[in-house]
């Protein structure tokens, strides 16, 4: 997957768009310390529960998402940031389209 050219100024949120029924990812950049995607949603649409080895944080750059972690729910909004720790079940989903930066970063 090809990442965003360096040294280039751009504006996440424009730099994906969204699609009917469906989701979107775009890597921005990755190296063996994690790793930055940009995703929409489509309403509705999600990531069901999983678990990684990385610690995650979500940054909500339009709409609105149901994040949920270790069976908690939270409700985010554009603007809004939450960390998903690393090797506890999580899941996304769309409570409106939404648009989100994923950060990942490898734990020690």
């Amino acid at each position: 997957m090809a990442t965003f050219e360096k040294e280039t100024v751009f504006n996440l949120e424009e730099m994906i768009e969204y699609t009917n029924g469906g989701v979107i990812s775009k890597q921005i950049t990755k190296d063996k310390g994690g790793n930055l995607t940009l995703f929409s949603f489509d309403k509705e649409q999600g990531l069901s529960e999983h678990k990684t080895p990385f610690d995650a944080i979500v940054q909500i750059l339009d709409g609105e998402a149901e994040v949920t972690i270790n069976a908690k729910s939270y409700h985010l909004k554009k603007g809004d940031c939450i960390i998903m720790p690393a090797n506890i079940p999580h899941a996304l989903k769309a409570i409106e389209r939404f648009k989100m930066l994923l950060t990942m970063i490898k734990q020690d």
